[in-house]
């Protein structure tokens, strides 16, 4: 059934109400809509609830994040920023004054037509990284490789491809969730034809939100798939004396390089010149369902960030540290993936490059967390080592693999 209503001004003819909750649509590429600047809160939809809520979507201008849109939700003092125009990447949430999210050296919220993926050797991706979170993959992810007569570009195409449906679903009854959803498409003649419908959901007043993506191979022809997770987090939680918590099973160094630093895998230096990036390798302990969860926290353990998900849908975890000058970008990234970050010509030989059949999909959730203080922290800990109990660490003194 369709409705017309007033938001913010604009007759919307796009609000259909199915499954008690509004649905806005505000792209779709089939149909022609690009809806643009637009606006909806509790007030415009006549919801008198104690805790208020908005959701704003805003088309950039200038430089090279001309034609950029993002999404604002906002509740209280909790704010979400997400890009549809790049892959549905999180660009930061901020909530009792803290910040998830990190200062990149990109500083605009970059349009895809202003990337060349294959550009430094296959290095484009990075002239847009700034996210707190992007999507590596789907149909690869991992450091650029050149094989099968192509380049396997670093981390993959989702992040700098636009959706082509954008949905804002908001249900009509407490606690009136928000859900974001679009659709990425990764079709190319002849190579891949997945598409992702990526989701983002947020309950008003929480200071958590949900992440589930759903991957199809729309293919008549087996598929492979990967993708990591990069959650990237800075200032203020990342500083001197910082800890990375998880329940690990085996660690190991990305690279020789790495080696170096696994007696203080644990822990975070200040902004340090000249420090290269610094990745490792984890594998996770986690509960008889699945469920792990790794958490970053500052040295006095009363702010950070945790991420929950289940290692039957993720099996491992980048550990990326790049502790460089606050100017360079210091940030430190908790990667949960279906591979390392290796080329995926390596990933392929180790075995972790899966596959979907055709018209197959998978399911990938991840619930987000800001810890606001001590006892948010410690309870997280707590929680952590739980699922670690009585086992131990395995840590490994050599890379897995040679790039």
């Amino acid at each position: 059934m369709k409705k017309k209503v007033v938001v913010s001004g604009i007759i919307m003819s796009l609000v259909s109400f199915s499954g008690m909750a509004k649905q806005f649509v505000l792209t779709d590429s089939e149909k022609g809509i690009a809806v643009g600047d637009w606006h909806v809160s509790n007030q415009t939809l006549n919801i008198a609830n104690s805790t208020t809520f908005s959701v704003q979507n805003n088309v950039l201008k200038g430089g090279k994040q001309a034609g950029s849109e993002v999404i604002t939700i906002t509740s209280g003092d909790f704010i979400i920023k997400l890009s549809p125009t790049r892959g549905m990447g999180i660009l930061s949430v901020e909530g009792e004054g803290i910040r998830l999210g990190w200062d990149s050296p990109v500083n605009e919220v970059v349009h895809p037509s202003f990337i060349n993926l294959e550009s430094r050797g296959g290095l484009g991706w990075l002239d847009g990284f700034n996210e707190m979170m992007v999507r590596c993959g789907f149909a690869w992810s991992g450091h650029a490789t050149k094989a099968d007569n192509m380049v396997y570009t670093l981390h993959g195409r989702a992040a700098n491809t636009p959706v082509s449906k954008l949905i804002v679903d908001i249900n009509d009854y407490a606690p009136y969730t928000i859900t974001v959803k679009g659709l990425i498409k990764e079709n190319t003649f002849k190579k891949s034809q997945l598409e992702t419908w990526a989701t983002l959901s947020y309950t008003p007043g929480s200071r958590s939100f949900i992440v589930k993506d759903t991957v199809t191979n729309q293919s008549d022809y087996p598929r492979d798939y990967q993708i990591i997770y990069h959650s990237n987090f800075g200032t203020p939680i990342l500083e001197q004396g910082a800890r990375f918590i998880a329940p690990v099973k085996q660690i190991s160094p990305f690279n020789h390089y790495a080696i170096s630093g696994l007696a203080t895998w644990q822990t975070y230096l200040a902004p340090t010149p000249n420090f290269d990036e610094m990745v490792f390798n984890v594998i996770p302990y986690a509960d008889k369902q699945g469920k792990t969860q790794v958490m970053l926290t500052n040295k006095d353990g009363d702010k950070g960030a945790g991420i929950a998900y289940n290692i039957n849908q993720l099996p491992v975890l980048s550990l990326w540290k790049n502790t460089d000058t606050l100017k360079q970008g210091y940030v430190t990234g908790l990667e949960p993936g279906t591979s390392f970050a290796y080329p995926v010509t390596i990933e392929r030989q180790q075995g972790r490059v899966p596959q979907l059949a055709p018209k197959q999909s998978v399911e990938f959730s991840l619930t987000y967390s800001l810890l606001a203080n001590k006892a948010d922290v410690t309870a997280y800990e707590a929680e952590i080592k739980a699922i670690q109990g009585t086992r131990q660490t395995s840590v490994l003194d050599k890379p897995l693999a040679n790039e």
